[in-house]
């Protein structure tokens, strides 16, 4: 495993924002997209097209795309409800494009007001929507399958319904897919066990990345179990920003400075430098006063002899 890439996508515009109360002026968000690209920070989900009226806080989604585009090396990545939202994306030149589709039917109503049926509905019309265009300027399409570890209004959401969505994700025609701990209920032995139940329906190929949250403390431990199991992709977001509007007591993505120092320290790459990273908070702090900020590598420091062999 050491010296193994690994892919660190930066969530906080889009995760983290969407769940603050504080609305981020514009030329802040590009100023943090900038920063954590010239950290080396290769792929950032930098928004979500859906309704203003529902998320102020991303209502200028199509311009951060815009220039997100203008970075050399970036990979551009957005969340899409809906075809609607689709559209919009590719018309603003989105790399990436993740619809989220929750193993836990209430969630999904509650989160995008559609069934499960309906929802694929949305994908098969969106997969529909890309193959209309040219090869080269299609975004890769990712079916999110959020509350993959459990709801917090459902409760258990059972294995053999995340792998039956994933094999319905990809038979509709998503690229890949991806496995969600929306509300922070996953342990380490969920994770390895679901993403081996799911690589075996739809292919190691297909389920590359988790999005976890450290709701509970077990963010690091689950990265470490997704590790184990082949996972090359990890979500995170800077100062841990974020969780789910939509899930009742979600707050807590993985802190993106405390990942990228874990994975380094265990000789792993990312390609990211630590220290590049660190002062990227003093945008956050700057623009989002009020907000927590947290995360224990910015707090205790780097420790005293360690070298980082990537930067």
């Amino acid at each position: 495993m050491t010296g193994q890439h690994i892919l660190i996508s930066e969530v906080g515009p889009r995760d983290g924002l969407q769940s603050i109360k504080s609305i981020m002026p514009l030329a802040a968000k590009k100023a943090w997209i900038e920063a954590e690209a010239a950290a080396g920070v290769t792929e950032i989900e930098v928004g979500s097209f859906v309704p203003a009226k529902l998320l102020p806080q991303l209502a200028n989604t199509a311009e951060v795309v815009r220039h997100a585009r203008t970075i050399p090396g970036l990979t551009v990545a957005v969340l899409v409800p809906n075809l609607k939202g689709a559209e919009a994306a590719v018309a603003a030149g989105a790399h990436k494009i993740t619809i989220p589709l929750s193993a836990s039917e209430t969630h999904s109503l509650k989160n995008v007001r559609r069934t499960h049926a309906e929802m694929l509905d949305e994908v098969r019309g969106i997969v529909a929507l890309l193959r209309g265009l040219p090869v080269a300027e299609r975004p890769k399409f990712e079916g999110g399958l959020s509350t993959a570890f459990g709801c917090t209004i459902e409760g258990v959401v059972p294995a053999d319904k995340v792998v039956a969505l994933a094999a319905a994700l990809m038979h509709a025609g998503c690229d890949e897919v991806g496995l969600s701990d929306t509300t922070g209920y996953a342990n380490p032995a969920q994770v390895k066990d679901l993403v081996r139940r799911v690589r075996a329906a739809v292919g190691e190929h297909a389920l590359s990345g988790l999005h976890l949250h450290n709701t509970r403390g077990l963010g690091l431990a689950n990265v470490l179990a997704g590790l184990e199991v082949g996972i090359s992709t990890f979500d995170s977001s800077l100062a841990g920003l974020g969780g789910c509007p939509f899930a009742p007591g979600a707050s807590g993505n993985i802190v993106t400075e405390d990942l990228v120092f874990m994975l380094e320290a265990m000789g792993l790459q990312t390609g990211i430098k630590l220290e590049k990273l660190l002062a990227v908070r003093r945008i956050l702090r700057d623009a989002l006063r009020g907000e927590e900020l947290y995360g224990f590598t910015p707090d205790a420091g780097l420790p005293l002899g360690f070298i980082q062999e990537s930067a």
